[in-house]
């Protein structure tokens, strides 16, 4: 794979799952791009179409991070992307796996991811809201972070511990992690708190990481989740749009 991207934030409300989405929509238009659910939640799931509880375990990253069965990709594509989704069991996967010390439990996904890298260009990790195991693995498998920032003050003051983790990972090994961009969600520009936010992040990584323009508030973005599709199926007119392909090609100039 030309790259392996994980995108993650602890805070919950962050817009982790949408921009997986949609930033597996655009790069998929142009290269093999595979999207892979590590939250127990399973939105990013529902949000594909399937129903998670209707999963069978070979068809769960839960299955492969467990080595009870080889991982395996959903069978047709998605809207030009191929997935691999998850569901509630993906929970008990950490309590599991800490009970087998012959593996490094943090490279479990990336053992996993191994077996198919050769099949797709792309990977995106859509973590958990939280710096639990699964995100480390997911951090360990990755080449790249991409972090989804509400512009509101607590998801913000998140931020030093997700820097915090990411730099221990670093330090453990995997020393090649790149943060990638930091996308400003859920924006809105009439709002001075929000404009605050965002200006102290800009200067928070001004030289060091990557900005980028800030992604509106707007009930659209939940509207194609309901409806299953990016918003760029949903409403090509959005605005969202052309910002979310921006990202997209920023990712893959990298």
């Amino acid at each position: 794979m030309k790259k392996i991207i994980a995108v993650v934030n602890q805070s919950g409300g962050a817009g982790k799952t949408t921009l997986s989405q949609n930033i597996g929509y655009h790069l998929g238009l142009k290269n093999r791009v595979l999207l892979v659910d590590m939250d127990p939640q399973a939105s990013l799931t529902a949000f594909m179409g399937l129903d998670k509880l209707k999963l069978e375990v070979e068809q769960n990253i839960y299955g492969a991070i467990t080595d009870r069965v080889p991982i395996k990709v959903w069978n047709e594509p998605i809207h030009g992307v191929y997935f691999i989704p998850t569901n509630q069991e993906l929970s008990s996967a950490e309590l599991e796996i800490m009970r087998d010390m012959a593996v490094d439990n943090r490279m479990r996904l990336k053992i996993a991811l191994e077996e198919i890298a050769d099949q797709f260009d792309y990977a995106i990790i859509d973590c958990p809201p939280s710096l639990s195991l699964l995100s480390i693995m997911s951090l360990v498998a990755a080449t790249h972070v991409v972090i989804p920032l509400e512009t509101q003050y607590k998801c913000y003051k998140g931020t030093d511990d997700l820097f915090g983790t990411i730099a221990r990972v670093k330090k453990s090994g995997h020393k090649n992690l790149e943060i990638a961009c930091i996308v400003p969600n859920k924006y809105e520009g009439k709002n001075l708190h929000d404009k605050e936010i965002l200006e102290e992040v800009t200067n928070l990584v001004q030289g060091k990481i990557h900005v980028t323009e800030p992604i509106p508030k707007s009930t659209a973005f939940a509207n194609a989740s309901k409806e299953h599709v990016p918003l760029a199926l949903y409403k090509k007119s959005h605005p969202g749009v052309k910002m979310l392909q921006a990202i997209s090609d920023y990712l893959e100039k990298l």
